[in-house]
């Protein structure tokens, strides 16, 4: 890592990345985002969301270099369309994702801890640059 940049093999194995891709891929799709919740989620609006989850997720096939914000941002946008059965895939996430809620939310936390010292900045607050 140099100059608060990572690339996910520095972080994560890549079934983790591939949890996260698909993740970020729901919000195509399934979820359901209003503007509000997207800039909670440290994006300007709901298209901004979508524009971004794109860039995100070639970023992660590319294994190209993500600041902090990258990361808390997909963290946060994993977590938020996997739960939230109100703005995410929630019951219906094995339905489209093909991925059982157990092993979902056990690589979650092992992917929560391996980016907590990367995306801590943003603890409490919505991931901007």
């Amino acid at each position: 890592m140099s100059h608060g940049m990572a690339r996910a093999s520095e972080l994560v194995t890549e079934s983790e990345v591939a949890l996260l891709s698909r993740a970020l891929l729901e919000w195509g799709g399934p979820a359901r985002c209003s503007d509000r919740l997207a800039a909670g989620m440290g994006f300007a609006d709901e298209q901004d969301l979508l524009r971004q989850c794109q860039r995100l997720r070639n970023a992660l096939a590319q294994d190209a270099p993500l600041g902090a914000a990258d990361w808390a941002r997909t963290l946060l946008a994993t977590e938020i369309v996997f739960v939230s059965d109100l703005a995410g895939s929630g019951v219906e996430w094995r339905t489209t994702t093909g991925r059982d809620d157990e092993t979902t939310i056990r690589t979650l936390r092992v992917i929560q801890r391996k980016l907590a010292r990367i995306v801590s900045p943003y603890y409490g607050k919505a991931p901007s640059e």
